[in-house]
C-alpha cells in the first residue's frame, strides 16, 4: 500500500494528541477535505517515563498515560458521531504486550496500555449494534523513533539500564519486528478480514485466519479479553 501525494487523497494536520479541542477540529477538517472517516488508527504513543514510582515526577508519569490513553479516547470520541450515523467504521488501538503484565520501572507505559486494551473492549461493546468494530493490537517491537530513543538515550541508560540493554540485544540479534508485518495486520483488520474479533486483543504473531475460524465456531466469549477475576492478565484459550 502506498500513500499518494495528491492533495485530495492525503493531508497532514499537526495537532497535540492530548488537546481536547484539537481532536474534533482534526476530524472535522479531515471529513470536510477527504470525506467520511471509515478507519481510525490510534498510533500515537510515548515510551520514556521510566523509573521507580516513588522516585518519578508524577507529572511525567501522568503525561505518558495521557498520550497513550487520553489520545485514543479523544479521537475515538471525535469520530464516533459520523461512524454511528453511517452505522459503519473501524477503530484500531495500538496497544502493547506490556499491557498484559507488570514490569518494574515501566509503570506509566504498562498502566496506559492495560487501560487502552480495556477501553477497546468497552467501546466495542457499546457500539457493536451500530456496526462499529474496535480492536487492540500488539504490533511487535518495531524500529521506530520511539524505540530508537530507548535504545540510544543516555538518560534511559541511567534510569532503566536493563530496559535499554534489552532493546540493544534485541536489535543486535535481529529480533525486532519488520514493520511490514505490523502493517499487514492493520490492513487486514481495516479490510474487514477479522470483524468477528472486534473487542479483542490481537498480536502481530497471531494466525488471524485461525482466530477468525475459532471465534466463528463459538469460542468462549472471554477469550482474548482482559480477565475480570485478576487470576491472569489475558485469556487466550
Amino acid at each position: 500500500m502506498q500513500l499518494s501525494s495528491a492533495a485530495d487523497q492525503v493531508i497532514a494536520i499537526p495537532a497535540d494528541v492530548v488537546d481536547p479541542e484539537a481532536a474534533p477540529r482534526v476530524v472535522a477538517e479531515t471529513e470536510q477535505r477527504l470525506g467520511p472517516i471509515t478507519l481510525l488508527i490510534n498510533n500515537a504513543g510515548q515510551f520514556r517515563a521510566f523509573g521507580r514510582i516513588g522516585d518519578m515526577d508524577p507529572l511525567e508519569w501522568w503525561n505518558e498515560v495521557e498520550v497513550n490513553l487520553k489520545g485514543p479516547l479523544l479521537y475515538g470520541h471525535a469520530v464516533l458521531p459520523s461512524m454511528r450515523a453511517r452505522r459503519q467504521g473501524r477503530i484500531i488501538n495500538v496497544a502493547s504486550i506490556a499491557g498484559l503484565q507488570a514490569l518494574p520501572l515501566l509503570s506509566a507505559y504498562v498502566v496506559s496500555k492495560t487501560a487502552l486494551i480495556r477501553l477497546t473492549e468497552s467501546l466495542a461493546q457499546e457500539t457493536a449494534e451500530e456496526g462499529i468494530k474496535v480492536f487492540a493490537i500488539h504490533p511487535g517491537t518495531v524500529r521506530t523513533p520511539m524505540n530508537d530513543y530507548v535504545h540510544d538515550s543516555p538518560e534511559i541508560g541511567r534510569r532503566a539500564p536493563w530496559i535499554q540493554q534489552w532493546f540493544r540485544t534485541l536489535f543486535a540479534e535481529g529480533g525486532d519486528m519488520p514493520i511490514e508485518r505490523s502493517v499487514h495486520l492493520v490492513l487486514r483488520l481495516a479490510a474487514s478480514d477479522a470483524d468477528a474479533l472486534s473487542s479483542r486483543y490481537i498480536t502481530v504473531e497471531d494466525d488471524l485466519d485461525a482466530l477468525v475460524k475459532q471465534f466463528g465456531a463459538g469460542a468462549p466469549a472471554d477469550q482474548r479479553l482482559l480477565r475480570v477475576n485478576g487470576t491472569a492478565a489475558l485469556s487466550v484459550g
